[in-house]
């Protein structure tokens, strides 16, 4: 069993050229956030060049047009800072099948292997756990008190992504979840003491669990 004050976290977000990788979906920007004990050790955003044209519809979501990736890097160029970042920690994310599906077809595109890393959903918490009126990242995070404007950027929900997990383990660890496997197990269980969307209240409680 993992003490959740020994996990770095690393919370990472994709935007893209569509919803399938399998149907031509590219990564046109990625951001990253590693921490640790509720606090963040290093952070990465950058847009990427998707090498193919932005269809109006997904411009209209994040508003990242083909002017703003054109002089952008490529995923094969910074796929060992992500590598590098992500290595030793534990993958989070909103939807993390999402993310990953999109790093798995890029990775694998550049004649590389994403390793398989231990994963946490704050989408699969929120589900089994909460009773917000949505469960996407917008709504759970103006819930608990959070600002969700930038919503749609890869670091913005990154950042929203971040202060989420971190209330939501404060619940669990006020019930007596002190490791990561059962945080883990709660993504597709309910807790009979946790009530995930009561989180915002312990916003100006004492740091999260430094001391643990």
């Amino acid at each position: 069993m993992t003490c959740l004050a020994d996990v770095k976290f690393a919370c990472l977000d994709t935007e893209t050229t569509g919803l399938d990788p399998q149907k031509g979906g590219r990564i046109c920007e990625v951001a990253l956030s590693v921490s640790q004990n509720g606090q963040t050790l290093e952070t990465f955003s950058t847009l990427v060049n998707p090498a193919i044209p932005m269809h109006p519809d997904v411009v209209a979501i994040h508003g990242i047009t083909n002017e703003m990736v054109a002089t952008a890097p490529t995923f094969a160029e910074i796929l060992p800072r992500l590598l590098s970042m992500l290595d030793g920690c534990v993958f989070v994310g909103h939807n993390t099948k999402f993310d990953l599906d999109f790093l798995r077809a890029e990775t694998d595109a550049c004649g590389w292997r994403l390793p398989p890393y231990p994963t946490l959903d704050t989408l699969l918490l929120a589900r089994k756990n909460g009773r917000f009126e949505r469960n996407n990242l917008g709504v759970v995070a103006t819930t608990l008190g959070i600002n969700a404007d930038g919503a749609h950027r890869a670091m913005a929900d990154v950042q929203m992504t971040q202060k989420v997990l971190y209330l939501f383990l404060q619940q669990f660890i006020q019930v007596g979840v002190m490791t990561l496997e059962e945080v883990q197990s709660y993504q597709f269980k309910k807790h009979p003491l946790v009530r995930l969307e009561s989180a915002a209240k312990l916003r100006n409680d004492s740091p999260l669990f430094y001391n643990l």
